[in-house]
């Protein structure tokens, strides 16, 4: 998983790319309650309520043909009992829902895809939500501003969107690198015209050297199996 930062109203969230899918930390959306209530809390309370369970159940009928219907409703069942108190997890593993997970350890927390993180803002702040809206469509348009930078000074790449090896290696190096430097263009005050040049300069430089390094990789291997294959046959 790829995490990126964005920062809603002076709060750090991550957003990560699971499976060519955006999830974002409502762990970290949860520091926007303005009661200061523990994040795990909040969104206890948020899950325990049934407009959620509606929109959650029904996000997972259109987008998760292994959703189990039936498990849900025990939950819708249960709204309104002092003892219904559900977690993330139980959630997920009794329905196989996909919309949501927890990730342990460093920078862990809840994830939801972004459709249910958004509806999640809106039990947190309308106005919190209009500017998360915002402020991710701002990464994403970053995100393609930079793919198209990629792919315009590599060709070569676009022809080969399938092949999994080296080459796909090499684009992720180098998406990571312009959105560092694109990142500090930024606060620079730096254009998009100006930073598109620039970085379009960077990202044909950076490919032709791991190009480079890639094939000298291949010659030293194909160097050692022709030396290998050598001395096989003059064992024989």
């Amino acid at each position: 998983m790829k995490n990126r930062i964005i920062t809603v109203q002076d709060i750090p969230i991550t957003v990560s790319l699971s499976d060519e899918e955006d999830f974002i930390c409502i762990t970290d959306m949860a520091a926007a309650k303005s009661d200061n209530s523990r994040a795990a809390d909040v969104i206890r309370n948020w899950l325990r309520n049934r407009s959620t369970l509606e929109f959650l159940s029904t996000w997972e009928e259109m987008y998760n043909l292994r959703f189990k219907v039936f498990e849900s409703e025990h939950f819708k069942k249960d709204v309104g009992l002092v003892t219904f108190t559900p977690s993330v997890s139980e959630w997920v593993e009794k329905t196989d829902a996909i919309g949501l997970f927890v990730k342990i350890g460093r920078y862990g927390g809840t994830f939801a895809h972004k459709d249910i993180a958004f509806e999640f803002a809106s039990a947190i702040n309308p106005v919190f939500k209009l500017y998360l809206i915002r402020e991710f469509q701002r990464l994403k348009t970053q995100e393609n501003d930079l793919k198209k930078i990629e792919r315009d000074a590599n060709p070569g790449l676009a022809k080969n969107s399938n092949v999994r090896d080296y080459a796909s290696i090499n684009e992720l190096t180098v998406l990571s690198n312009l959105e560092s430097h694109n990142a500090q263009m930024i606060r620079e005050g730096k254009g998009k015209a100006e930073r598109y040049e620039v970085l379009k300069e960077i990202a044909e430089y950076q490919i032709r050297i791991l190009s480079e390094a890639e094939n000298i990789s291949k010659q030293i291997k194909a160097g050692e199996q022709d030396g290998y294959q050598a001395t096989s046959r003059g064992g024989l």
